[in-house]
């Protein structure tokens, strides 16, 4: 597959923006900054930050065993996934494909960027129905979206299936990976040099409990990067957001126990669930949410935001209907929850 063949025209000849900190690459020398403008008082943030984050994808590659080069770091997985639309949809000419239930954010930045959505539901076992997408799939079909882990199934997709997508579909797919860190199936960072078409978007928002400092990652080839770092802001991850994930990233033991917390608490929440005589279904989860199937939704949800707790109500969306979404808390979140379930059962 040649991606440039899916690069908007425009996009290909655009001119980046070169900001003064492009134009210099640091030596490790002493120098006097007189070329951006900035205020010269040092108070900690006063200097633009570096726009390629160089640090940041550093200690990640180190982790993730990737090439730093093949990374944009965006503000939030959603800046991310809209330089995606930018670089490869026209507007009113193209479209993409969800896979509902899904991410609802897809849908929202293909309505920013006046594309098209296909939706091809996911089967009743929450996995990509390959045959109707491929089948739906036209000329025009740019991006094909895969969150695995889902929101809000917590499923992660088969390998087949997902595999049998990157080879026939003759757009890019890109593979949202917020919960990956959760799941037991390996990620597909793994084999993202065998697929050019191949985006893996990740965060630090979930199992590095950094949804404060707004920080996404993606990965991908480096043809892809080239386009992405074209059009993103040159300034787009702030100098705090930089500092703090380089604070977490190298803390990792704990960011480790954090996560194997979160299992072990799952576990726990799965089987005291099931045995709620209103919760007529607990699905399996690869996330740090469980998602049950209710009576009745609407009803369950407001009496538990008359005790104080608030959950997510996903009964709107396909193939969800009277179905909650519980995220894993702490041990005393946890015991809250379990209490007011069964006070109202």
């Amino acid at each position: 597959m040649n991606i440039e063949n899916l690069i908007r025209e425009n996009i290909k000849t655009l001119k980046p923006y070169s900001s003064a900190r492009d134009e210099y690459k640091a030596s490790g020398s002493e120098m006097v900054f007189l070329d951006a403008n900035e205020n010269p008082y040092e108070n900690g943030v006063n200097r633009y930050p570096d726009p390629k984050q160089k640090d940041v994808k550093t200690a990640l590659a180190a982790i993730k065993n990737c090439n730093p080069a093949s990374m944009v770091l965006g503000n939030g997985s959603d800046e991310i996934l809209d330089l995606i639309f930018r670089a490869f949809c026209e507007p009113k000419e193209d479209n993409i494909i969800t896979l509902p239930p899904t991410y609802g954010m897809y849908n929202v930045l293909a309505g920013v960027n006046d594309v098209a959505v296909k939706e091809v539901l996911l089967t009743e076992a929450f996995e990509p129905n390959v045959d109707e997408i491929l089948n739906a799939a036209d000329e025009n079909s740019k991006i094909l979206f895969l969150c695995s882990p889902n929101n809000p199934t917590g499923n992660s997709f088969s390998n087949e299936a997902v595999e049998k997508l990157l080879k026939e579909f003759k757009g890019i797919i890109v593979i949202d990976e917020a919960y990956t860190d959760f799941s037991s199936q390996k990620s597909w960072l793994n084999r993202l040099e065998e697929f050019p078409n191949l985006v893996i978007t990740q965060t630090l928002s979930k199992a590095y409990g950094m949804a404060g400092i707004r920080l996404g990652i993606c990965y991908a080839s480096l043809t892809i990067v080239d386009v992405l770092n074209r059009i993103k802001p040159p300034y787009n991850v702030n100098l705090l957001t930089q500092f703090k994930a380089l604070e977490r990233i190298s803390a990792q033991e704990i960011v480790q126990k954090e996560i194997d917390k979160i299992q072990q608490n799952k576990a726990e929440l799965e089987k005291a669930l099931a045995k709620i005589n209103f919760i007529e279904k607990v699905y399996s989860s690869d996330a740090n949410f469980i998602l049950a199937k209710v009576d009745n939704a609407d009803l369950r949800y407001d009496q538990l935001i008359k005790k104080g707790i608030v959950i997510r109500n996903r009964t709107t969306q396909p193939l969800c209907e009277n179905c909650l979404r519980f995220t894993v808390g702490t041990d005393t979140e946890n015991e809250k929850l379990i209490n007011a379930l069964q006070e109202i059962a």
